[in-house]
């Protein structure tokens, strides 16, 4: 109903071919584009702060990219599998097939039998390595960030003892003077 208060009705207006005023209503679709440069400019901003805080985000991203894999894979599997043979015949059965298939486990039980699904299969393959060395690389780091802490720490104190005796020898070359 919405639909039909906001953009709809200008929709309806210009398609009536009688009345040539009505045809105005189209420049309303123009509109419509804002609402994708909108949508486009919020998805860059998400990805310059995903981006900007790599290594805090880096689970984040990695997760987000496995699902979107999974899910993309499962709906192409489900369009290429379509052969008499094939095995996977459902969503259930695409996204089972996915997800064991990204985490290079591969039952067995489903399997792509056309050119197609098998490329489809490389590719999440391959992606899924990809993945799952991104998760192992963030859980080292997790592991490692309270050393990296601590260095930072040391590193701050002995810039400040460097200051502190640099300002001592100034003085005592200023005393001399």
């Amino acid at each position: 109903m919405r639909y039909f208060i906001t953009w709809g009705w200008l929709e309806l207006l210009s398609s009536i071919p009688t009345l040539s005023i009505t045809r105005w209503g189209r420049i309303a679709r123009i509109v419509r584009i804002f609402r994708i440069l909108r949508g486009l400019r919020a998805a860059k901003i998400l990805t310059t702060v995903v981006l900007r805080h790599r290594a805090e985000n880096s689970f984040l991203a990695a997760s987000l990219v496995a699902l979107l894999l999974v899910v993309f894979s499962s709906i192409a599997i489900l369009q290429f599998e379509t052969a008499a043979d094939s095995n996977i015949h459902t969503a259930e059965d695409a996204i089972w097939w996915s997800f064991t298939t990204i985490t290079t486990v591969g039952y067995g039980d489903h399997f792509p039998v056309t050119s197609e699904g098998r490329f489809v299969a490389v590719m999440l393959m391959c992606a899924g390595v990809g993945l799952f060395s991104v998760f192992s690389g963030f859980l080292a780091s997790w592991f490692l960030a309270p050393e990296a802490e601590s260095s930072e720490s040391e590193i701050s104190a002995l810039r400040q003892e460097i200051i502190a005796l640099r300002q001592a020898i100034e003085k005592i070359a200023a005393n001399k003077s």
